[in-house]
């Protein structure tokens, strides 16, 4: 009996302790917590955002909509925190007070950029503030610094002059230098660097500047071939400053008294006379009535000494022109199926050659001529191989020209064997200097011209395959013209002018 007893307490005990439990858990009271997050910046709503509370409850993430929802989170007071990749973390306090009620939030996140810092301003360094005889070519270089490490600079190099309204502007440098090429002589420059960290506005450094150093004493022009680019360089005899002038430019011709430098362009398909300064500045179109014959490249032209006129052909009319571009006037007309390719003006401005050729730059002529168009003499006379670089000696008594002595002929103007011909006036006689000099053996001598001083003579050398490397060559004269040296100059060059 006393064991039934305490059975029935032990057994009426549980059923209270039970029954206190279920009406405590019953009496837990919830509701519903809702939200939205957007971008501070924008308002757009953001996805992905983890959605946590302390006290810890459910842990969500927002959806495409940038919404979330807690369901069944217990009354109370919270600290909601809401975390995304490229955003700044934010909490903030919330209060569920009552039972089954549906709680909205809204949240707003920064770009974590927001709290980025600026870089500082660049600091330039070489070339120094001020400095003048700077070279063409300069490597820029400058100081800058960003606190916050993991940022990507980039800059952007300005250089402006005190010329022009030309501005040199270089994008996205990623180191703290930068080479610039081709500045031009005589000039003060204006430098400035601008960096940018992708995040911030770009910081802009001052401004500084430099003077480069005065045009070069050249007397050396010539051509390059760079990659089918025909480039207009000077250089001086040693090979040591070589300048580039201008590009898509070929047949320079110098004269000293007018201080510039002439050459030929294509404009709009057609071939046209160019003045520049020695530096390349100013240029300037001479010529209207385009210069004009067989091919582009054979082309030739000639200033008189005094700098101030220009003869040139377009296709069977000879003309000269004033430099400036005026007075344009016809001197002579070659006979018909003839095209004066090429020309030059004595010395003492009281003859002209011109070379004539047919529609295929064979049976080609050289004749001396006054200054009406006049024919003085014949130097060739239909000849049936190539012909060209034409050129006067200074005190007139001597002429040289290149001629094809294999008299080959073909629809791509080949040559196979061109010779340096010495003609003297006085005597009517011809000299094969490039049989005297040792030309090599399947070689064409191209664009032969007079040094200033008549003891030299320069002109281009190149196999007569047709596509190899053309390179400058200068024999040096002699009284007897016996056992002529010649030496190699430059190499990738061609067209020749010395002044």
């Amino acid at each position: 009996m006393k064991n039934f007893l305490k059975l029935t307490i032990i057994l009426v005990a549980l059923f209270s302790l039970f029954s206190c439990r279920e009406d405590l858990i019953s009496k837990t009271k919830t509701a519903t917590l809702r939200g939205v997050v957007t971008a501070k910046e924008s308002g757009t709503p953001l996805s992905n955002v983890r959605i946590t509370t302390s006290p810890t409850t459910e842990a969500v993430t927002t959806d495409a909509s940038g919404t979330f929802e807690i369901k069944d989170i217990p009354l109370g007071d919270y600290s909601l925190k809401a975390e995304a990749d490229g955003y700044v973390t934010k909490a903030m306090g919330i209060s569920i007070k009552t039972e089954g009620q549906i709680s909205s939030v809204a949240i707003e996140l920064l770009d974590d950029k927001t709290l980025n810092s600026s870089p500082a301003i660049p600091d330039l360094i070489t070339p120094a503030n001020n400095t003048v005889d700077q070279p063409l070519s300069i490597n820029f270089s400058w100081n800058c610094s960003d606190p916050d490490t993991k940022d990507i600079l980039k800059y952007t190099l300005i250089l402006k002059n005190s010329s022009n309204t030309d501005v040199i502007e270089i994008n996205d440098i990623k180191e703290k230098n930068y080479e610039v090429k081709n500045l031009k002589y005589g000039t003060t420059y204006f430098w400035q660097v601008i960096v940018n960290d992708g995040v911030n506005t770009p910081v802009y450094s001052v401004s500084n500047k430099f003077t480069t150093s005065n045009s070069p004493l050249n007397r050396l022009h010539y051509v390059q071939n760079n990659n089918g680019k025909l480039t207009l360089v000077s250089n001086n005899l040693e090979n040591t400053n070589l300048f580039t002038l201008k590009e898509n430019a070929w047949r320079p011709r110098k004269n000293n008294s007018a201080n510039l430098i002439a050459y030929l362009k294509s404009v709009a398909g057609d071939i046209h006379i160019f003045t520049s300064k020695p530096d390349g500045s100013a240029e300037f179109q001479v010529t209207k009535i385009p210069i004009g014959g067989f091919n582009s490249k054979e082309l030739d032209y000639s200033w008189n000494q005094g700098g101030t006129q220009l003869i040139y052909g377009s296709f069977d009319k000879l003309y000269k022109i004033n430099k400036d571009g005026t007075g344009t006037t016809l001197i002579y007309t070659a006979p018909a199926g003839e095209f004066i390719t090429e020309c030059d003006w004595s010395y003492d401005e009281a003859k002209i050659a011109v070379k004539t050729n047919n529609i295929n730059g064979y049976n080609s002529n050289i004749r001396i001529l006054d200054m009406v168009g006049n024919v003085l003499t014949t130097i060739v006379n239909n000849s049936i191989g190539a012909v060209g670089g034409i050129n006067f000696s200074v005190d007139g008594k001597k002429f040289i020209f290149c001629q094809d002595v294999s008299n080959y002929q073909d629809s791509s103007y080949r040559q196979l064997d061109t010779r340096i011909f010495l003609y003297e006036f006085t005597t009517a006689t011809l000299t094969d200097l490039s049989d005297l000099s040792k030309k090599t053996l399947g070689t064409n001598d191209l664009d032969p011209r007079f040094s200033p001083n008549n003891a030299e003579i320069i002109f281009t050398n190149t196999s007569n395959d047709g596509i190899s490397t053309k390179n400058i060559q200068k024999i040096s004269l002699d009284l007897s013209l016996q056992n002529l040296q010649r030496t190699t100059l430059f190499t990738n060059a061609e067209m020749p002018d010395w002044q």
